[in-house]
């Protein structure tokens, strides 16, 4: 008897999906839940489950071929079958790099434990390098004190799968300095290599949906500046007490979504959305954080963020971002959103226009903050000083309601009070 693999079900707004990699081959034993193989949509990477134990059947989809809901990628075979009994694997069902020769497989995993300490793995990112044969040392950890998450090693296959071999070593070799002639001088160098990597279908996601909200909506982008003193005194006194009683550090991020929150009650022209014809105002407050990882910008989504606590909204936004860099971030988290925030300071970005967030109306960009000269009561003084920048669709949203919304924002961070007696 056998037990068929399918795509699971994909939301709605989620067309297909690329099969990027096979965690097992044919005749290999299999546990119930166990991860069989990793689909890559166009916001996240999914895990395909086994149902049952048993033993890996026929492949029927390789691995990068485009695949849709329901569609019948493996069988399982039930686990009193024998390996024999099960057809040969394809030589396309799993990456190249898994093709090891009998005699080196047992000890591949062994070899690879070698070169990097596991217990810097987590389980999910140790099984896929594992069934890959690959050395974690030559892959570039994006998570936490430099680990290796599981999109890093997606992204590695990605990249390693692109270029033939033959042709990139080709394409990548140093060519011989060109000389006059015989005795004459060598000329300028021509390292002038080139090569052809395929977007992530992550990246061409957010290619497309950069040039929809660029074609679509009448962006205009209004500035204002902020005084950080004050949350930065009271991150300074609170801190240490925050984390022990919440455990969850005190950042600015949760400083900025209540402030924006209080600005969009002021005006929620800014936190609506444009329907055809309609103008749809949503009397909720589901803030977008953008995260960005190795494969691209992330959008999680902190839902009734104007009923949460700042700890509680600290402790969200930071598993957001842990769960986006280890590639494990639901669809459901990355789906609506009403407003977003972006923080390009963390890059040293100084000032910058955000694009936004389609079929959002505005998104509030936050800089670096540098201290710079500032007039305080006639003298001049040294402040933490923060540009903000507000993209907002114009079709909508007035210049006035725009640059009130600013001032609104800076008004509640530079007197943090009033954001708890809501005034």
């Amino acid at each position: 008897m056998t037990t068929e693999i399918r795509v699971p079900q994909l939301p709605e707004s989620v067309a297909d999906a690329i099969l990027v990699t096979w965690h097992k081959r044919p005749g290999d034993a299999i546990r119930r839940d166990e991860n069989l193989a990793d689909l890559e949509t166009d916001k996240v990477v999914l895990e395909v489950p086994a149902p049952q134990n048993g033993v890996m059947g026929a492949i029927t989809a390789v691995a990068g071929s485009t695949v849709t809901s329901g569609q019948l990628l493996a069988v399982i075979e039930d686990a009193g079958a024998t390996a024999a009994a099960v057809p040969a694997p394809k030589v396309a069902a799993v990456p190249a790099a898994a093709a090891v020769p009998a005699p080196e497989r047992s000890s591949a995993p062994a070899a690879v434990a070698g070169k990097a300490d596991d217990s810097r793995l987590s389980p999910s990112v140790r099984r896929l390098v594992e069934e890959n044969r690959l050395d974690p040392g030559a892959i570039a950890g994006s998570g936490r004190d430099g680990r290796v998450t599981k999109s890093d090693v997606v992204e590695f296959l990605d990249k390693r799968k692109s270029p033939a071999p033959a042709v990139a070593a080709a394409a990548l070799a140093p060519r011989a300095p060109k000389t006059d002639g015989p005795g004459g001088r060598a000329g300028p160098p021509s390292g002038r290599a080139e090569r052809r990597v395929p977007m992530t279908r992550l990246r061409q996601r957010i290619a497309e949906r950069m040039v929809q909200a660029q074609a679509s909506q009448a962006l205009l982008t209004s500035f204002n500046e902020v005084d950080l003193s004050a949350v930065q005194e009271l991150r300074a006194r609170y801190k240490e007490s925050f984390e022990k009683a919440h455990g969850a550090k005190l950042g600015f991020m949760s400083f900025f979504v209540k402030a924006s929150i209080a600005a969009l009650k002021r005006f929620p022209i800014v936190n609506a959305s444009v329907d055809g014809s309609d103008i749809v105002y949503h009397e909720f407050y589901d803030i977008g954080v953008a995260v960005s990882t190795e494969r691209g910008l992330m959008v999680p989504i902190v839902r009734d963020a104007d009923a949460k606590s700042f700890a509680a909204i600290e402790r969200e936004i930071t598993g957001y971002a842990a769960r986006a860099r280890e590639g494990t971030m639901a669809i459901e988290d990355l789906t609506g959103g009403t407003f977003t925030l972006t923080n390009g300071g963390v890059f040293g970005s100084l000032m910058s226009t955000p694009i936004v967030n389609a079929p959002q109306s505005a998104i509030l960009g936050m800089h670096k903050i540098q201290e710079r000269a500032m007039v305080v009561d006639g003298a001049i003084v040294a402040r933490p000083m923060m540009y903000l920048a507000l993209t907002y669709d114009h079709r909508i949203i007035d210049g006035r309601d725009a640059v009130q919304f600013l001032v609104a924002v800076k008004d509640c961070l530079e007197d943090p009070g009033r954001m708890l007696l809501q005034i």
